[in-house]
């Protein structure tokens, strides 16, 4: 956890200091963005491994298939928006923390141990980052991004009231903290 945290996260009063135009730039530069085919493929594979899991795992299904079916699309939406020009260079950090935690193998449910349910780690630090833009970032924006079969601010709202139910309570204290 502490290698994946020190890598994705960024202190608050370092992005304070930079304006939009800078971090946007520092990000282009140092190639920290995905390539839209590399994305792409991470979400086919992602979403193929789960739809699997699934149909092998239907006890599974009943309870966390609705919240894992969300992982995949969840994703792409991070990684859309830190191409959109609309979005802040500020938010575009979070976004890249976000995509940065799907991506890296070490994180709090290792994918490698537990199978796909090692996501719903991922998907709650996503929900939490898309919730944090909120503040500050028009709906429509987010909306206008999500590939989802629901409603964006339906499923970000039920993923963060089901939160203490799919991962442990320990683990919801850190990524508030991670988020500040």
């Amino acid at each position: 956890m502490e290698s994946k945290q020190s890598e994705t996260s960024v202190r608050s009063d370092e992005l304070d200091a930079m304006s939009d135009e800078e971090l946007n730039e520092t990000m282009n530069d140092s190639g920290k963005q995905m390539p839209p085919e590399r994305a792409q493929r991470f979400y086919d594979r992602l979403h193929d491994r789960i739809h699997s899991y699934l149909e092998r795992h239907g006890r599974v299904a009943e309870k966390t298939g609705h919240y894992l079916l969300l992982v995949p699309d969840i994703f792409m939406l991070l990684w859309r928006l830190t191409n959109e020009p609309r979005v802040s260079g500020k938010n575009k950090v979070l976004l890249l923390s976000g995509v940065a935690y799907f991506v890296f193998p070490f994180d709090l449910i290792p994918e490698a141990i537990v199978g796909p349910i090692g996501y719903l780690d991922d998907l709650v630090f996503g929900v939490y980052i898309l919730n944090k833009m909120l503040l500050d970032t028009d709906p429509a924006i987010l909306r206008e991004h999500w590939s989802g079969d629901h409603d964006l601010l339906e499923s970000i709202q039920k993923v963060l009231n089901a939160a203490d139910n799919l991962v442990a309570g320990n683990l919801m204290g850190r990524l508030k903290k991670m988020m500040k």
